[in-house]
């Protein structure tokens, strides 16, 4: 049997670990002001956006990824009309929301306009002319900035950023002040999603630290998961409300308001999917119960 011979992209995970994609040709490299970004065609998973050396999403398996963050929050809310994005640079998580026929206003905020710009380039997939909706705003500027400045709510507000692993400037999108301030931008039932660790036994205090601080500022917090197959990880999300609860919600309800809404072309979320993905496996909730730390302005989570 004859190996074929690749050039490797290596994703490190930890210090010591790591995962190889097979690479078919680079497509972009470069720096913006904030992030390293590469544009990568893998024999395996297609074409993937990687931000500092970590694939954020792919081809073959992003519509995993970005319905399991956007769904539950928007199924649950019983009308949702007004959705803000904080990141979210490929154009997929507004390509999901706008599924949703009563959202009447999606506000985007992304500090990182070089990186939208290459997604519409070189990914236009993800986006598949959401970008262009009249229902969409895009803004590019510091999110917490202007969550601190605005008096306007929202009926559900996305994260879709980076884990807080280090010091660096997106950690204070994670903070518990942070997390007060978007607790006063959302409506009486507002809800808040976003992509919340890896469940790997060895990385979870990144995700309990993350709900430790969201209970800071919301009574409801709740994990749910789902396998990615191009991060080879089970990826922890969270939802947290001030009264809604993702648990109290059966499969029959979830499957009815989607048919309600006339959403028939998910290929990864229904109302078996939802139960599955809020069954949160044993360690991870005791990992949960058994961390402490709160992600401060002045405390950031540093795990190794």
């Amino acid at each position: 049997m004859t190996t074929p011979t690749w050039k490797w992209f290596i994703e490190y995970t930890h210090p010591t670990q790591a995962h190889m994609h097979g690479v078919e040709q680079f497509i972009y490299s470069g720096k913006t002001k904030y992030q390293v970004v590469e544009i990568i065609d893998t024999d395996f998973y297609g074409r993937c956006l990687v931000l500092d050396g970590k694939i954020q999403s792919s081809e073959y398996d992003e519509y995993i990824y970005h319905e399991t963050l956007i769904h539950p929050a928007l199924t649950l809310h019983p009308e949702p009309k007004s959705v803000m994005i904080v990141g979210g640079g490929e154009g997929a998580v507004l390509r999901e929301i706008l599924r949703h026929p009563s959202v009447e206003r999606i506000l985007m905020v992304d500090i990182d306009q070089e990186v939208v710009e290459l997604c519409k380039e070189y990914l236009p997939e993800w986006s598949q002319g959401a970008f262009k909706n009249p229902k969409v705003e895009v803004r590019f500027m510091d999110a917490r900035k202007y969550l601190e400045d605005t008096a306007e709510t929202f009926d559900v507000i996305y994260m879709d950023l980076p884990e807080p692993l280090d010091d660096g400037p997106a950690y204070l999108l994670f903070t518990q002040e942070f997390y007060q301030v978007v607790s006063k931008r959302l409506t009486d039932n507002g809800v808040i999603a976003l992509q919340a660790g890896s469940f790997n036994p060895r990385l979870l205090e990144c995700h309990a630290a993350v709900c430790n601080t969201l209970a800071t500022a919301f009574p409801v917090v709740c994990s749910y998961a789902s396998f990615i197959p191009s991060y080879d990880a089970t990826w922890g999300f969270a939802v947290a409300a001030k009264s809604l609860n993702p648990l109290a919600i059966s499969a029959e309800e979830v499957d009815k308001r989607l048919s309600d809404r006339k959403i028939t072309e998910l290929k990864y979320y229904d109302g078996e999917t939802h139960i599955s993905m809020f069954a949160v496996p044993k360690d991870v909730r005791t990992a949960k119960n058994e961390e402490k730390r709160i992600i401060a302005d002045d405390r950031p989570l540093i795990t190794y």
